[in-house]
Formats: structure tokens, sequence, C-alpha cells
């Protein structure tokens, strides 16, 4: 019996959930006089491939009255006994000729069976009864193995909460919630029991490999994609990506031995995929299992990492999987221009990260940049780390990059993550060659991080800056201010969509004045509205501007606005504040990563999206790069608008003087 990823809740009384534990699927047959078989899910005995679990379960199998048939999963153990993933089995998978009862394991890898459901005992058929009743069974027969090798799966019932956070903590593949009056169907997937995957991870068809490049040996990268139905035809193989990370020297070598006889002169795939690689196509003949963190819109894998070859799945039965996912990571691919560069730097952090290794990374033109700790979690509730920052800038610099080119910037370091408290940093001393420093007379001469180039960008989010805050105004012209931004701050228990409509009100103020106006989320709680000024805006001006329609919107819509800085005045409204329209004062850049505890990010909206209401959460690390690929740079007209007319601002507030 399979499960489905179908969609489960993670507290119903009419379900169990238990771990999904990342091995091999295994049917056990075991006999009162200690014959043991273990099939896998395709009918292959995999008994002497694990043979120290085949001798415990033959010791216990002679305390049996009768033959006992189990449902179970193979998995590797780590250092601590506890379940590993699925990459631990590769020196198991693959050994063959061991006796089927030695005494111990040829591979230093350590195994256990976890048994998680009863088919049969003697010649009774427990199949066609409830989930509830083959637990009882279940535990009955294996409760009290006497081998710590041989184990019953966890189960609570009702509510799969903490077992979830349990899951996020200890890097569970998932969980699997099974209906408590499920029969057991041999063979078949059903929606009684369902996967609930934490991060994605599935089998992918190898059609191909690309030449090394650099120090590599035997190859550079795997081609793999899924069989896709086709109405009237065969189902065909449909390009899912290149993996280049995953693989140790023996790893490549042993692959390459197995891809070299299935080499062809035809792609595989039902289009052939571009690359920069000379690309060698094999037969179809291989399975690999893969994580990732995402699927990009055009259906390739964001992050991909080999774990293994699988040999107990058919190639053409790999199909593409959806379903839930329970804690989002990471994020997808640039615009195909970014893609040659920002790969090899994705490649060198994940291969870092992995390794749990500090490092230096080769950035384009040949400058190199120290990165540390990138394993280090700073978003604790969603296991996103300092290497998962990085990636993101790294794919949104072509976006962040002209939004805070040329200008100062105020470090809000994070060091132990966004649950520990920050400190603001803006005086720097030293810092590596090609990181660009600029002393600002007009303040106090210190030297001042500026940005606008990928080396600081990089050495920032090294330092756990989270979110990039720039000056208003650029190092050449200090005292004038390119732009102002209203701050729109919504009161303890006041909806984003309150925000919303407060952003709609000043953009009516802003419509009599001809002004641009263009918003933007804040990444956390709130929303901005920038406003481009023309050339040589003192910084008072500017903030005069924005006092004027923060008054204005105040004045007209009491009830929803208010201007008062006391919190405690404020009510249930939301706050315009024009006070970071100061020199020195910042505001978070577009495209810029927050500390929220969702990890958003400050993302350029269009007015058409803030009259029909968006989700703030829905812009984050993970969602971005896929949004910048569908709608572009929204932040450009800020850059390219011409600014307000400041003398129609006179005309203006003086229709409201009594404000």
């Amino acid at each position: 019996m399979l499960a489905s990823l179908v969609d489960a809740p993670l507290q119903d009384a009419a379900f169990v959930y238990e771990p999904k534990y990342d091995g091999i699927r295994a049917i056990v047959e075991v006999e009162p006089r200690g014959d043991v078989h273990l099939w896998s899910r395709l009918g292959n005995e995999k008994t002497t491939q694990f043979p120290e679990i085949a001798a415990a379960l033959a010791k216990w199998g002679r305390r049996l009255k009768a033959p006992v048939v189990l449902d179970g999963e193979i998995v590797a153990l780590d250092a601590h006994g506890n379940p590993a993933g699925f990459q631990q089995l590769q020196g198991r998978i693959h050994v063959a000729d061991i006796p089927t009862r030695p005494t111990r394991s040829t591979s230093p890898t350590p195994t256990a069976l976890i048994a998680f459901d009863a088919l049969r005992e003697g010649h009774t058929d427990f199949r066609d009864r409830p989930l509830i009743e083959r637990r009882k069974v279940l535990e009955r027969i294996f409760g009290r193995t006497g081998s710590p090798i041989l184990r019953m799966s966890e189960q609570v019932r009702g509510d799969g909460r903490e077992m979830y956070k349990r899951a996020l903590a200890s890097g569970w593949e998932g969980l699997i919630a099974k209906h408590v009056d499920s029969r057991y169907a041999s063979g078949k997937r059903t929606p009684d029991w369902r996967k609930l995957k934490i991060v994605h991870e599935q089998e992918f068809v190898i059609g191909g490999w690309t030449e090394p490049r650099q120090t590599r040996e035997y190859f550079g990268a795997l081609l793999i994609g899924v069989y896709e139905p086709r109405r009237g035809r065969a189902p065909a193989l449909v390009y899912s990506g290149h993996i280049g990370t995953g693989f140790d020297q023996a790893e490549l070598a042993r692959l390459m031995k197995l891809l070299k006889p299935l080499e062809t002169g035809d792609c595989p795939f039902v289009e052939t995929p571009k690359g920069n690689e000379r690309v060698h196509w094999v037969r179809p003949a291989l399975v690999a299992q893969v994580k990732f963190t995402e699927w990009t819109a055009d259906g390739v894998l964001r992050h991909p990492v080999y774990l293994g070859l699988r040999d107990d799945k058919k190639p053409r039965d790999i199909r593409r999987e959806e379903g839930t996912r329970l804690n989002v990571m990471t994020t997808r691919r640039l615009d195909p221009p970014h893609r040659p560069e920002s790969a090899a730097l994705l490649d060198q952090l994940r291969a870092l990260e992995d390794s749990r290794r500090d490092g230096a990374l080769e950035l384009p033109g040949g400058d190199r940049i120290e990165v540390t700790n990138l394993h280090k979690v700073f978003w604790p509730s969603l296991e996103l780390t300092k290497g998962d920052l990085m990636r993101y800038y790294v794919e949104v610099a072509p976006f962040v990059l002209p939004a805070i080119e040329d200008r100062p910037l105020v470090m809000k370091r994070f060091p132990n993550g966004v649950d520990e408290k920050p400190f603001y940093q803006h005086r720097v001393e030293k810092v590596p060659a090609g990181v660009r420093v600029e002393r600002l007379e007009v303040a106090d001469a210190r030297p001042q991080i500026v940005g606008g180039d990928l080396k600081t960008l990089l050495y920032t989010t090294q330092l756990a800056a989270i979110s990039q805050d720039p000056w208003f105004s650029r190092v050449s012209s200090p005292h004038f201010a390119d732009y102002v931004a209203l701050d729109l701050d919504p009161s303890e228990g006041v909806t984003f969509e309150r925000v919303l409509e407060v952003a709609r009100l000043i953009q009516e103020e802003l419509d009599r004045l001809d002004a641009t106006g263009v918003p933007k989320t804040s990444g956390s709680r709130g929303l901005h509205i920038y406003i481009p000024m023309p050339p040589k805006t003192p910084y008072e001006a500017g903030l005069v501007f924005c006092q004027i329609i923060a008054t204005v919107v105040a004045h007209k819509h009491p009830k929803l606005a208010t201007i008062e800085r006391a919190v405690k005045a404020r009510g249930r409204r939301v706050y315009v504040d024009c006070l970071q329209n100061m020199m020195g004062k910042t505001l978070a850049s577009a495209y810029s990563a927050r500390a929220s505890r969702y990890a958003g990010v400050s993302t350029p909206l269009t007015w058409k999206e803030v009259d029909a209401g968006v989700d703030r959460e829905d812009f984050t690390i993970a969602s971005m790069p896929a949004r910048l690929k569908k709608v572009g740079d929204l932040w450009k007209p800020l850059r390219t608008s011409k600014g307000v007319d400041l003398s129609t601002i006179e005309k203006y507030s003086s229709a409201f003087k009594d404000v």
C-alpha cells in the first residue's frame, strides 16, 4: 500500500501520524524456524544486502508460533542510532553476493528495520481490517523484539503538530498521515495514507551527463527528467534539470562506469535541453534519488542534490510528484541571462554548506570572497540558513544592486539568527579588497559601506546583515534625496488589508499632484510608498512633502490613518510615518530580505495588486525569484520616472489649510 501526496490536516481525530522514513520500503516474511525474506516494492529480494537485519529477524522469528508478514522501511542509522537519510544507504544498496546469514555486515553503515504494519499471521490475513486493529496486532507481535535494529514505527493519534515540530528540528523527510479506518490495499496508492513532505525528494531518470569543468573528474552534472503522459501517445521523458552536487569522488567514478555503456547519440528527452557544456546522452535506464527545494515555473528543479541511485524503481514509472510543502525552502531561477554566472556561484555555496566547510567563493571576473558558517540557521522556525540567504542574494542581485547602487548602507546584523537581538553598524574599519567603502563628511567622516556590486552585497550578507538598508541619497550628493517614502505601520491588531486601504488613499492624493507613487511591502507587517523627487531636492523639502500628504490623509480618514507618534494614541489605525525622510535614516531596499518570521522580502507591487489585495506573506525569499521572472523589475519606475513638481504642493496644501 502506497501513500499519496494529498493534503492532510496536522490535527484530525480521523488520522494517526508517523514519521516518514527516508529508506527502502520492505515487505518482511519471517518463519518460526528462522527463514527470512526481505522484498522490495518491485519484488526484488533484498535479504542478502542487509544481513544484520536478516540475522536479527531470524533470531527473533524462532520465538514465533506462526509465520508473519510485516510492512516496514529499511533505514540507515546515524552515529546516534537515529534513522538517517537515503544517501547513507548508498553503500548498502549495491552490495551483492553476501551470504544470506552472515554474522556481521560488510559495510560500516549500520541499518535497521522499522515495521509499521502487520499484514498476516499464520493463516489470518489482516489487510481487510482497519488500521487501528492492525496496529494492535503489530504491537503484540513486534513490540518486544529484543533487538535494537528491529523497531516499530512511532505513532500518535489525532494531533501531529508536535511530531511535525520534531520533524523540522530533526531533519526528517516528512510525516505520513494515515486514516484510522484504512484497509490495506496491496500495491495501490490511496489517499487513506498521505505523505506530508517537509523537503522535496523524489526519483528522476538520468538522461545524460556533461563534460567536467576545472578540477572535477569524470563528469560535471547529470541531466535528469521525469516521464509525463501524453494524450494518445506513450509517456515522454521531460527534462527536469542538471544535478552538479552531492557526489564524492568514489561516486563520480562509480556512476561514470555505469553511464559509459549506456551512451548513445540520441537525446532521450522529448525536447533537447540547452547547456553550456558538451552533453553525452544515455539510454534512460538509471534512476537517481534527488532532493531539491522547489520546482521552478518552467518545470526545472531548484537546488537539486544527488542522493544516490535506486534499483527498486522502474524508469518508465517515474513521474513528477506534486504535494504538500510543510516547510518552504529557498528560491527559484532567474531569467536566462543571469543563469550562467549565478549557477556557478550557487553550486559553490551549496557544496560548501553541504560539507559544513568554510571557503572562498569564486566571483565572476576572477575575484574571491571568504564565506563562513553557511549552515548556521538564521530562521529557526523555517530551518533557513545563512547559505539560503546568500543564495537568495546571488539570484536577485541583478535587481537589488541597482536599488542600492552608490548609496551608503546601514547594516542591521543578526549574527545569532532572527530570534536573537540584532545590532546596528554604520562604521566599518577593515574590509576585503574590492568591497566599496567611502568616508562621508556629512556623517562625521566615518568609513561606510556603499552598495552596488556583488562582492559588497555578499560581504554584508556574510556579516549577517539580513536586509539591505540604503540611504535615500547617493555618496556623490548626500544632501539631496532621490526619493522620499511614506512608511505605513499598522498598529497591533490591524490587518494588512487595512494597510492596503490606506495605501489606496495615499495614491488618490498623489494622483491629484500628478506624482508617481511606487508601493512595496516592507517584508514584515507594513507597506512603503516611494515617490521620486526632482534632482537636487534637499531632504528637508522631501520631508515636508511627505508630512503634507500624510496629514491630509489622516485628516480625511481619521478612523483609518494617523500621524500620531505615540503608540498609545494610534489606536487600531495605520501610522503614516514620514520620519525616515532624514539624512542617514533608512528603510529596507526593494528586494531586500527581512528578519520577519516568514522570511519576507520587501517587494515592489503594482497598484492593481494593491487594489485587488495581496497577502504580504506570499513574498518571501522562497517565492521572489519566480515572481521576478514573471513580472520583471517593478522598482525601475522609481529610477526612471520624473520627480514630482514641488511647486504644486503649495496650491495643494492651501486647499487643506484647515488641516
